[in-house]
């Protein structure tokens, strides 16, 4: 494919495999305006003749500029079935594990991103079609949960650390459905945690605004169980659609796309870790670390790592 750090196709293959360079098609960056909209389409389409033909980006780091993740340090975290990460930073990050990737930014930096197979896709394997809102009202009396779970919904991780055989697992033996509940809630919210332990092992940038979007995030008590884990405040967008992505990065074009997102990215609310809460997650999480060390999921100098930033 093409090579983002040379910004040039690799030449040396497609010659070796008799492709005619002329035949492939030139790469600008997202934003680029490339065109205008002629007549015969304006007629196809009822879009005016001579509006901008703007290049443009995969669907999720639309919906990162959707959500305004655009500054460096920066932070968009998606709680779908998945829970995948997209970031900012202005040099590209490299991951020895090879289990962090990243795009290249409108702006010219990059935006880094990984996705868990941890997610809110688990809840439906206990709790297809209950009504979750409710479940939640009981969860909350139970902080920390009593068991401690790696809520993945089917076999295999690939974020933050490769395990093709990992297996959702629970410590600990629940009385009840709550407990159940309560542990994969706090579970999604320690892989999360666990994340971004990993990227700032890489030296990413993570102390930048964190916005929360995706199904999961339609629960509020979800997203103050998050922050609360994280020890830090979170951001819930109004929209976080890729259209809004796709229209932010239309209107940048001559302007700095953060700036443009700022602009057109409402907040529907921002909601601050309960001090009183925090340090109750602190004796399960590092739980968690040390039975994913001894599985041999995690290295031992990433353990550490985290180790070190629970206790700093």
């Amino acid at each position: 494919g093409y090579d983002l750090i040379k910004n040039t196709w690799p030449q040396n293959v497609f010659a070796r495999l008799a492709v005619p360079e002329a035949i492939l098609p030139a790469v600008v960056l997202s934003g680029t305006r490339i065109g205008t909209v002629c007549g015969q389409a304006a007629l196809e389409t009822g879009i005016p003749q001579g509006t901008a033909v703007i290049a443009g980006m995969t669907d999720s780091c639309a919906a990162q500029i959707g959500a305004g993740a655009l500054n460096v340090g920066s932070w968009n975290s998606v709680l779908g079935t998945t829970l995948a990460f997209k970031g900012v930073t202005q040099e590209l990050i490299h991951d020895p594990a090879g289990v962090m990737y990243s795009h290249r930014s409108p702006d010219g930096g990059w935006l880094p991103g990984g996705a868990s197979g941890a997610g809110a896709g688990v809840l439906s394997l206990y709790f297809f079609e209950r009504d979750l809102d409710a479940l939640s009202v009981q969860a909350m009396e139970r902080e920390p949960a009593r068991i401690i779970a790696y809520p993945l919904a089917s076999s295999g991780e690939r974020f933050p650390f490769s395990e093709p055989g990992a297996e959702r697992f629970f410590l600990g033996k629940p009385l009840d459905e709550i407990d159940i509940y309560a542990a994969l809630l706090q579970g999604v919210a320690f892989v999360e945690r666990l994340s971004f332990d990993y990227l700032d092992m890489l030296g990413a940038p993570i102390d930048g605004e964190l916005s929360l979007t995706g199904g999961g995030a339609r629960s509020r008590y979800w997203c103050q169980l998050r922050a609360d884990v994280l020890g830090r405040s979170v951001r819930i967008p109004e929209n976080s659609e890729p259209a809004l992505g796709m229209a932010v990065l239309a209107a940048s074009v001559g302007r700095r796309l953060a700036d443009v997102a700022q602009e057109m990215s409402r907040t529907h609310e921002v909601i601050d870790p309960r001090p009183d809460r925090t340090g109750r997650f602190q004796e399960p999480y590092l739980r968690l670390i040390q039975e994913l060390e001894h599985r041999g999921w995690i290295s031992v100098l990433f353990a550490r790592h985290a180790r070190m930033r629970a206790n700093p």
